[in-house]
């Protein structure tokens, strides 16, 4: 039988390919997509919307009642680099939808939870190289500090009250879909339709600033499969560490100017370099691999290709 899914921020970076690939799996009508306001877009044309707000618990129970809603994705969230302008926002959003979506879950009302954590859980003084699933965790930022107290939450309420949430730690994440959405890692989307529009950008990040990334579809193929796997294989209930690829502004340049010689890369370090120094540079995901066959599919070559491939067009560029 398949389950009734309510995504909440179907129409963020995440929930909007999330809806479309849940929505090909599961038929449409069994995944209802909602956010804060109903914009004419792809994820409000194509199937069930409703406009709901994350902060809401009455909203929420009532969608999950009147779809009869087995399983709730919370993508709703303010990402890094926006959450540290507005700090009471950025924790009172983060924070209280998880709250909600557990305590329905607690209270019997939907059977799984999908949470996305983030490597902003991690902090200055967790090991940069290879950083395990298991380390020091002092995160410096609002989002950072938010998501690492919803990881505690989540294994709490699975531990006492037996609640099935699962989640994955994010790293930065790269699509040619949507736009930028206040992330610190989203230079690594904003160079792509620079250099597609203008053959030139203004980094801010230094050069050499090296972070885990991942395409957006190996990102979407992580969270429908953690949520597919039987219980018994999902042994971690704070969140999983998931990887794909780590580099630098020097060498996604690199790879673009295979494509588009004459790019032109400057950069210019502003207030999200120090959010960026305080992340790791690589991720050891091996508890995902090992638990739940977690597998990525695109490296830098790869998904520079089919970035340029799906944005040229936009631009009307024509590619070397």
């Amino acid at each position: 039988m398949n389950p009734k899914i309510l995504i909440i921020g179907a129409c963020g970076q995440i929930g909007t390919e999330l809806t479309h690939q849940l929505r090909a799996i599961y038929g449409t009508d069994n995944v209802i997509a909602s956010d804060i306001r109903k914009l004419n877009n792809d994820v409000v044309n194509s199937g069930p919307f409703e406009v709901v707000n994350a902060l809401d618990f009455n909203q929420i129970e009532h969608l999950v009642e009147i779809h009869q809603i087995t399983d709730v994705y919370l993508m709703a969230a303010l990402l890094s680099a926006t959450a540290e302008k507005n700090p009471a926002f950025a924790w009172d959003l983060n924070m209280n939808s998880l709250f909600h979506v557990l305590n329905l879950a607690k209270a019997g009302k939907i059977k799984k939870i999908f949470w996305p954590s983030s490597i902003a859980v991690f902090g200055p003084t967790t090991p940069k190289e290879n950083t395990p699933q298991y380390t020091i965790m002092e995160p410096s930022t609002v989002y950072g500090i938010s998501k690492q107290a919803g990881e505690r939450w989540c294994e709490y309420y699975h531990n006492i009250f037996g609640v099935d949430v699962r989640s994955i730690r994010y790293p930065g994440l790269i699509s040619w879909t949507t736009l930028p959405g206040g992330g610190t890692t989203d230079y690594a989307v904003d160079i792509y339709h620079k250099a597609l529009s203008e053959g030139k950008y203004e980094c801010f990040l230094t050069s050499e600033t090296k972070m885990p990334m991942m395409y957006m579809d190996d990102a979407i193929a992580a969270t429908i499969n953690i949520m597919k796997a039987p219980i018994e294989q999902i042994k971690i209930r704070s969140s999983y560490n998931l990887a794909a690829m780590s580099f630098t502004p020097t060498e996604i340049a690199a790879e673009i100017k295979k494509h588009i010689p004459e790019l032109k890369v400057t950069y210019t370090p502003d207030f999200r370099q120090k959010i960026a120094d305080s992340w790791p540079a690589s991720i050891d995901d091996s508890r995902a691999r090992e638990d739940w066959g977690w597998n990525h599919e695109f490296d830098l070559e790869m998904m520079t290709v089919d970035m340029l491939k799906n944005l040229a067009p936009q631009y009307n560029t024509d590619l070397q």
